[in-house]
This record gives C-alpha cells, sequence and structure tokens, in this order.
C-alpha cells in the first residue's frame, strides 16, 4: 500500500514530496480543518463538556481530497510538534478514519531528506495527551472569552473591532470575574474593638 504524508503547510508539502520518487504522496490540511463554531458556544456543557466541531469554511476541498486518498493509502500524521499540531493532525486523522491505536503520527524539526528519513523510521502513535490539552484550552478559551467578550465590547471603548477575552486573557479575566462576585456576595459583620 501506498503512502500519504499529511502536513500543515502547503510549501512543507510541496518541498517533502521532492523526496520520493517510490509513489508516496505528500498533502497538506492547510492548517485546522476543523473548529468550533464562532457563532455559538460549541461545547455541550450537559455531556461533560464535549466540544461540537464544524468544518471550517472553505476546508471542504481539503477534506475531501485527503478522506479520498485515505481509502488508498497507508496515512501518516506530519503535522507540526506542539499542541496546535497534535490536534491538527487528531481532526485530519477523524475524517480519514485513522486507527489512532496505531502508530501513525511522525514528527521532525526540520525539513530535510535525512530528517523526514528518520522520523519515518520512528512512526509512534498521536500523543492524545497533547490533544487533550489544545481541546481542554480551546474549552476554556470559549467558555470564558464567549461570555465576557461581549461585555468587553460594551464596557470598553476602542478603535479595533471584536475585542476579545482570548487565550491570554481568559484565565485573568476569570479569576477577576470570581473576585468580583465574592466582593459583591460579601456580607459585613461589625465587630467589638
Amino acid at each position: 500500500m501506498k503512502t500519504l504524508i499529511v502536513v500543515e503547510s502547503p510549501a512543507k508539502a510541496r518541498k517533502i514530496q521532492g523526496y520520493f520518487k517510490d509513489g508516496t504522496i505528500v498533502k497538506s490540511s492547510v492548517g485546522h480543518i476543523r473548529d468550533l463554531d464562532p457563532k455559538t458556544m460549541s461545547i455541550d456543557i450537559d455531556r461533560d463538556f464535549t466540544p461540537v466541531y464544524k468544518t471550517i469554511p472553505g476546508k471542504g476541498k481539503v477534506i475531501k481530497e485527503l478522506s479520498s486518498l485515505a481509502k488508498t493509502h497507508k496515512v501518516i500524521l506530519a503535522a507540526d510538534d506542539d499542541r496546535e499540531g497534535d490536534a491538527i493532525a487528531w481532526h485530519c486523522g477523524n475524517i480519514m478514519d485513522v486507527d489512532f491505536e496505531q502508530k501513525n503520527r511522525i514528527i521532525f524539526h526540520e525539513i530535510s531528506k535525512s530528517a523526514i528519513q528518520r522520523a519515518l523510521e520512528n512512526v509512534h502513535k498521536i500523543n492524545m495527551n497533547s490533544v487533550n490539552a489544545q481541546q481542554g484550552r480551546r474549552i476554556i478559551d470559549r467558555l470564558v472569552g464567549f461570555s465576557l467578550s461581549p461585555l468587553l465590547w460594551k464596557h470598553i471603548e476602542t478603535e479595533r473591532k471584536g475585542l476579545s477575552a482570548g487565550r491570554v486573557q481568559s484565565t485573568v479575566l476569570s479569576l477577576l470575574k470570581d473576585h468580583e462576585k465574592m466582593i459583591e456576595d460579601f456580607d459585613p459583620t461589625e465587630t467589638q474593638p
């Protein structure tokens, strides 16, 4: 069976494709292919905070091509070596019906023939702890940011549109919100000197 290697970047795909003369195909996911719907919460709170993913607009053609190739090729997921890369690999694997119990993930830190060869000699399972960490961050961003961003729009005047309580701000804003609630709920009592 021929091999399909899926990377994030089209430029990487073109360069790596040049290393193979054996029928191996290298394709790009062009980054993320699925994400939480930006118009809704997209977190099912009643089902253990399960994220509800949606195909990113414009990614239908990429998904169709990857899914078609996966039917006739052994899939190797080669997204970047970070949480986002693991999440991209996981989403790609899901749309291609990859068995995550099998070794189908490679990692490399340079785009050279020798680095790709070393990576292919060390195929391993996807790091689900990293995938779950990325999902957890997205869920927290959404839960906190989705409810706080409209407050920012209402109370903070700025020339920039779409002010967001995003990744970096989410934890701090959550702490501020909790502290404000504690202040509001405080019931003062008088003490004798």
